[in-house]
C-alpha cells in the first residue's frame, strides 16, 4: 500500500514538473469549484422559487376563499332589503341566489377547481372557445390602442 501511494505521488510529482502542468491542473480544479457552486447556487434558487409559488398559491386560495365568502354573504342583504314580490323582487331574489351559488363555488373548489372546469368547458366546445378569445383580443386591442 505505502508502494502505492509512493507511486501515485511520484506521477503528480511528474505531472507537476512538467511546464505548465501545475497551472493545467489547477484550473481544471478551479472549473470543477467554480460548476459545484454553480450547480448549489442554481439548487437554492431553484427551490427559493418553488418555495415562492407555493406561498403565492396558498395565498391566492386564500383570496379566492375570502371572495367567495364575500359574494356568500352579499346575497342575504339583497334579500333582506329587496322587495318580496313582483318583477323587481323575482329579480332581486335570482340575483341574490346566484351571488350565493358563486361563493360556495369559489369557497368549495378554489382556483383550481375553477381552472379545471374551464378546461373541460374549452376541451368539449374549442371552436367557440377560439371565438370568444378572438373577441376578447380584439376588444382589449381597441381598448389599449390611443387614438390620434
Amino acid at each position: 500500500m505505502a508502494n502505492t501511494m509512493n507511486q501515485s505521488k511520484t506521477k503528480n510529482e511528474e505531472r507537476l514538473n512538467q511546464p505548465g502542468q501545475g497551472t493545467v491542473d489547477r484550473a481544471k480544479d478551479a472549473a470543477a469549484a467554480v460548476a459545484d457552486k454553480a450547480k448549489e447556487t442554481a439548487s437554492n434558487v431553484m427551490h427559493s422559487a418553488e418555495n415562492a409559488a407555493s406561498y403565492v398559491g396558498h395565498r391566492a386560495e386564500d383570496a379566492t376563499s375570502a371572495v367567495g365568502g364575500g359574494l356568500k354573504s352579499l346575497g342575504s342583504p339583497i334579500r333582506e332589503h329587496a322587495p318580496n314580490s313582483g318583477m323587481i323582487g323575482d329579480a332581486s331574489a335570482g340575483v341574490a341566489k346566484t351571488l350565493e351559488s358563486a361563493g360556495r363555488y369559489l369557497q368549495e373548489e378554489g382556483l383550481k377547481g375553477v381552472a379545471d372546469d374551464v378546461t373541460n368547458l374549452i376541451r368539449r366546445n374549442p371552436i367557440p372557445a377560439l371565438l370568444v378569445a378572438v373577441g376578447v383580443g380584439f376588444l382589449l386591442a381597441r381598448a389599449t390602442t390611443s387614438r390620434s
